[in-house]
Parts: structure tokens; sequence; C-alpha cells
């Protein structure tokens, strides 16, 4: 298991894990793909005998970026490294592949910014990801309706 950048030649592979993924990331055009490819700091996978076992995207302060859950952060903490969504693919579960990434992101970030962050579906619910969070050291420090109310997001911290 490696841990290494997307490439262009990811970005198809990429979205579709992300469109996979829904609900509990949010879906993606390809044009907002590519936005991410372009401008997050952080943006990398897991292949697993060739296949795509997962991804993160990471950013970071200071961006143009119009998530309101970015925005929120963005009004707590001049520094800080925000987790955009991570996906692991169904035949990739339960193998550290999350955890990977993960520590992977962290380790780009520490010394860097002192807080780690990131929102977790509460409506619809992710009851895996919420209990996976909170295992990490992650606390929630409030929630936070989006799309309308027609989600509620956990907001959550871990201190570096």
């Amino acid at each position: 298991m490696q841990v290494s950048d997307v490439t262009a030649n990811d970005l198809d592979d990429v979205h579709t894990l992300n469109e996979a993924s829904v609900p509990h990331v949010n879906s993606l055009s390809m044009d907002q793909m590519r936005w991410f490819f372009e401008h997050a700091p952080y943006f990398r996978l897991v292949r697993l005998d060739d296949r795509l076992a997962g991804f993160l995207v990471g950013l970071m302060q200071g961006l143009d970026y119009a998530s309101a859950n970015y925005r929120f952060f963005s009004r707590r903490h001049e520094v800080f490294g925000y987790v955009d969504r991570v996906a692991v693919a169904s035949h990739s579960r339960q193998l550290g592949i999350a955890s990977q990434l993960y520590e992977d992101f962290t380790a780009t970030l520490r010394g860097h910014v002192p807080v780690l962050v990131c929102e977790v579906n509460i409506r619809p619910p992710n009851p895996v990801s919420l209990a996976y969070h909170e295992r990490h050291g992650f606390a929630r420090i409030g929630t936070q309706e989006t799309e309308g109310g027609k989600k509620e997001v956990a907001l959550l911290e871990k201190r570096l």
C-alpha cells in the first residue's frame, strides 16, 4: 500500500470513486474535481493491485473555496488543515486505507498548522465515519445544516 499524488490520468477513476461514495461525500462535477487537482495542496491516493483503493483531498486556509464547512473553519482558525473529502472503495474497506491517508496528510501538516478539521454527515447519518473520527482523536465542536437544510454535519477538529 503506497500513497502517491493524484495525476491527471487518475482523475476519471477518482471522480468515479467520489460519485460512488455519495452521500457520504458531496457529488462533484469533473470541473470541480479538476479544481481540486489544480488548487488542493494535498490530493493523494492509494492503489492496491493497480486498483484505486481510496483518495483524500486536503486543503489549507486562504483558498477561494465556496464550501460552507470550509468557510466555518476559516472563520474559526487562521491556520488549519482541512479534510475536504476522503473516499475508500468498497473492495478496500477495513484495510487501513483511510488511516494511511490521514496519517500522510497529518505528516505534511505537522509543524505548519496547529489543527486538523473536517466534517461528517449526521443527516444523512454516517455513523461509521463519525466513530472513526472519534477513535482517532477528533472532537465535535459544533454542527451545521447545509444544502438548505437537506444535510447536517458534525464539525470536528483534532489538535496536532
